[in-house]
C-alpha cells in the first residue's frame, strides 16, 4: 500500500512539473520565460481557429488550471516563483493574442510587446508580482502584462498590418 502511495505522489509531482514548466521548456538554463512564451504561441494558434467567445472560455479555464498547477509546482520545488515555471508566460501570451488575427507579424509583435512588459514590469504589473503569492501570484503579473500587451497590440495592429503587407 505504501509503495502505491509513493508511486502516485511521484506521478502527481511529475504531472504538475511537466505542465508548470511548459513541457519542460522552463528547464532550459537560459531565458526560460522567453522559451515558455514561444511555446505559448501554439495554443494561441489553436485559439485563433475558434470563435472569440469560445477562446475566452477556454482561456479562463486555462488560467484556472495555470494557477493550480503553478501553486502545486511552487510547493514541490520549494521555491517562491521559480523561473522554471513558465505556464504563467503561456497564459500571458494567450491573453496577449486573444481575439487578435494570428499572423507571423502579429505574433512577432505580440511576443515582443508581451516580453517587454513581462520583463520590465511597470505598474501595476510589479505591484501584483510583489503583493500576491502562490499560484495566483505567479500567474497574475503575466496576465496583467498580457492584458496591457493585448490593448497595445490592438492599438498598433493597423500599423503592424502595414508592415505585414509590405513584407
Amino acid at each position: 500500500m505504501l509503495g502505491n502511495k509513493n508511486f502516485f505522489m511521484i506521478l502527481q509531482s511529475k504531472f504538475f512539473i511537466f505542465f508548470a514548466t511548459g513541457c519542460y521548456t522552463g528547464k532550459i538554463p537560459f531565458a526560460p520565460g522567453t522559451f515558455g512564451t514561444a511555446i505559448g504561441l501554439f495554443p494561441c494558434f489553436f485559439l485563433s481557429l475558434i470563435s472569440c467567445h469560445k477562446a475566452i472560455i477556454f482561456l479562463l479555464l486555462f488560467i484556472f488550471f495555470a494557477v493550480i498547477v503553478s501553486h502545486k509546482a511552487e510547493k514541490i520545488l520549494n521555491t517562491k516563483d521559480p523561473g522554471s515555471i513558465v505556464i504563467d508566460e503561456i497564459a500571458g501570451i494567450m491573453v496577449t493574442m486573444l481575439c487578435i488575427p494570428f499572423t507571423i507579424t502579429s505574433c512577432a509583435a505580440g511576443f515582443i510587446i508581451f516580453r517587454f512588459f513581462d520583463i520590465i514590469k511597470p505598474f501595476p504589473i510589479r505591484f501584483l508580482d510583489e503583493k500576491m503569492s502562490g499560484g495566483a501570484g505567479i500567474v497574475m503579473d503575466d496576465l496583467a502584462a498580457g492584458l496591457i500587451s493585448n490593448i497595445l497590440l490592438r492599438i498598433l495592429y493597423p500599423y503592424i498590418m502595414q508592415i505585414h503587407v509590405n513584407l
